[in-house]
């Protein structure tokens, strides 16, 4: 019931529709407040999937939108923790088509276990919603609520309050100012989520990876990825202006502060895109600083999206049987610059745009892969240590009492 439709309207770029199609005009005023806010397009993209999940569980138990209470706020949460995700059509079979007799669930895309991936150590996407998506689904909802009950539309009640220690007063109102500060949980219902390590591709899983790509694009795409550090995003947005092959740096327009920004890239990052420019020029893709950086390969060309990318890399995942994802490139590159010992971690925090040095700091902790090969040399050494023998007792001790006391050595 109902859904989230992209106008492609700069002053309201995403509009949630109710079942019969009308425009559900409190999530359109939340939006517009988030855009005063100066949120990008992704995160009202995210926030309206989740008030679409919102809504539709509302029109499931007969509740309006501002009749919701705590209850329906803490049975929606429990909802999410039980639920099975629902499974994505193919876009193939949207329509009515017909898939073909021998798939047993057609038209349906598939979902990875939720077991660790044996090449790379990560958990599949799950049929479950995950920790950090339930947590983002009480943070939007309660901010939604929280906008319209300064204006006087909505319950008179949170329906996602916040924690009862945190009711009181202020967050860390007595925080010690030589301690950390501690990030506690915010919102009564709002589930525990882990702290993860970010996991870098090892070298040899990237340079396989990198072997089985098909087309130049898609090698310069990696090589900037993994050079600059950026964004996925950041980098798809760019323009042909946007690069200075001879200073070796490209701008790109941050994610949260919208700045725009160079940054370094590596010397063999301009030889794939040069070759890839050169070889869509000659097919007719424009041409002009103006003009998108990456485009698809198929005619009429249009911008290369994110969800195109990250098929891109699925099917080079697929060679290797893993499940990479395109932000763990940004993770390998920020994990190789925070291990050379000649470049400082402000230089990294610089380059990747992190407004925390504790946030690139996650870097120089050594990562799983590291860890694990540390750990099967350790055991290697210890199984090829000779095996010792206890000294002998000094003179003056009986070696009857002392085996009576402590075993026979031998």
């Amino acid at each position: 019931m109902g859904r989230l439709a992209e106008t492609g309207n700069a002053w309201e770029p995403f509009q949630l529709l109710d079942a019969d199609g009308v425009l559900v005009e409190p999530v359109a005023v939340f939006f517009a407040g988030l855009q005063a806010e100066e949120k990008s397009v992704s995160t009202l993209r995210a926030y309206g999937n989740d008030l679409l999940l919102w809504w539709r569980w509302l029109a499931a138990v007969g509740v309006a939108w501002n009749h919701a209470t705590t209850i329906e706020g803490r049975d929606f949460l429990r909802w999410m923790r039980i639920a099975d995700k629902p499974t994505r059509v193919h876009w193939r079979y949207r329509d009515g088509a017909s898939p073909p007799a021998s798939d047993e669930k057609p038209g349906t895309v598939k979902r990875a276990s939720a077991g660790a991936n044996p090449v790379t150590g990560k958990a599949g996407p799950g049929l479950k919603y995950a920790p950090a998506t339930r947590a983002r689904a009480e943070s939007t909802l309660r901010t939604f609520y929280d906008v319209h009950l300064e204006t006087g539309q909505g319950p008179i009640i949170n329906p996602f309050p916040l924690d009862r220690s945190r009711r009181a007063g202020r967050a860390n109102a007595h925080h010690n100012p030589m301690d950390q500060f501690k990030r506690g949980r915010k919102g009564r219902y709002r589930p525990k989520v882990s702290k993860r390590i970010p996991k870098r591709i090892p070298d040899e899983q990237f340079n396989e990876i990198f072997a089985g790509l098909k087309y130049h694009r898609d090698r310069a795409l990696l090589a900037f990825w993994v050079s600059t550090g950026a964004r996925a995003e950041e980098l798809l947005d760019s323009f042909q202006g946007d690069v200075y092959p001879g200073d070796q740096l490209i701008s790109v327009t941050r994610k949260g502060s919208r700045d725009i920004q160079q940054i370094p890239v590596s010397p063999d990052a301009f030889v794939w895109l040069r070759l890839y420019q050169e070889e869509i020029w000659k097919r007719g893709a424009p041409r002009g600083r103006d003009q998108p950086l990456w485009f698809t390969l198929r005619r009429p060309f249009r911008p290369l999206t994110y969800a195109a990318a990250r098929a891109m890399f699925q099917r080079a995942n697929e060679l290797l049987g893993s499940n990479w994802g395109i932000h763990d490139l940004r993770h390998t590159a920020a994990w190789r610059m925070a291990q050379d010992p000649e470049m400082s971690i402000t230089d990294v925090q610089w380059i990747l745009a992190h407004v925390s040095l504790e946030t690139t700091q996650l870097y120089t902790a050594p990562d799983q892969h590291e860890v694990i090969v540390n750990t099967r040399a350790y055991h290697q050494r210890r199984a090829s240590k000779p095996a010792q023998t206890p000294p002998p007792p000094a003179p003056g001790y009986n070696p009857e009492s002392l085996r009576t006391l402590f075993g026979d050595p031998s």
